[in-house]
């Protein structure tokens, strides 16, 4: 059968269409957005962790698998005792931000309602503070100070911070031991030592990089990390963290089962 010049030519603009419409729903979401703007910066020139002027509101949320580690576990060189409390944790899953407490390094950032970086130059402090969970806040002394010899074990720890160029570092001593330090349990004891590195790299994200030596869990220094996602127009919001069970299948799972991590609404 011969198709007459103008069938032929509405057959041809059907075909592409749906070609052109499958390859958009092929795409991942945002692939056509415009490449993102320069970070921000402040009058000195230096790299700022927030929006450009104090009006330009926004948090700072993973870009990252809720199922994935920070870092490889099984190349983590984990002592015995650690890696058994590893997979433990993988049955039984009782995750201690689920139940309204802070979390230390790397699990800070790992929440879908974000962060913020409030830096106050008159007080030489940097404050992060969290949505989710306990909805607490984290303090990092920039003032020169060193750590004290003495440190009260906490969940935050004790940190201190500087500018290296346009990353911002800090160094982390006297954690406690009531928290994971990311979403998988990666265990750790309160020997405890990191040093974890912001470099804002445009206008939309911030990669996290974290060395963490901890020799009583583990037998090397080993790094880790993930981005972050700048998500403008959203601000902090208030956040009851609420200790009364409402929630049971996402603080314990049942033994030989999978609780899954999937939903935007898990803490």
């Amino acid at each position: 059968m011969r198709l007459l010049p103008l069938a032929c030519a509405v057959a041809t603009a059907v075909l592409m269409a749906g070609l052109v419409q499958h390859a958009a729903l092929a795409q991942p979401p945002g692939a056509n957005a415009p490449p993102p703007g320069p970070a921000p910066l402040n009058p000195d020139g230096r790299v700022l962790l927030g929006g450009a002027t104090p009006q330009d509101k926004g948090v700072w949320t993973p870009v990252f698998s809720i199922n994935d580690p920070i870092a490889n576990p099984e190349t983590m060189p984990m002592k015995p005792w650690a890696k058994s409390l590893f997979d433990a944790r993988q049955i039984h899953e009782l995750e201690p931000h689920a139940r309204c407490k802070a979390s230390g390094v790397a699990r800070q950032f790992l929440t879908p309602y974000g962060v913020e970086f409030v830096e106050l130059k008159a007080l030489d402090k940097m404050f992060i503070f969290d949505i989710g969970g306990p909805h607490t806040y984290r303090t990092i002394y920039m003032d020169g100070r060193a750590h004290p010899a003495e440190v009260v074990p906490s969940n935050y720890g004790h940190s201190i911070g500087w500018w290296e160029g346009d990353t911002f570092v800090v160094d982390t001593v006297g954690f406690n031991e009531d928290f994971w330090m990311d979403r998988r349990g990666l265990p750790h004891t309160e020997q405890l030592h990191t040093i974890e590195r912001f470099d804002r790299l445009n206008a939309n994200s911030i990669q996290y990089r974290v060395t963490v030596d901890d020799p009583g869990a583990y037998t090397a220094q080993w790094e880790g990390g993930f981005n972050l996602r700048w998500n403008p127009g959203q601000e902090l919001f208030e956040y009851s963290c609420q200790q009364a069970n409402y929630a049971h299948e996402l603080m314990v799972g049942q033994e030989g089962s999978t609780v899954s991590r999937a939903s935007p609404i898990v803490p």
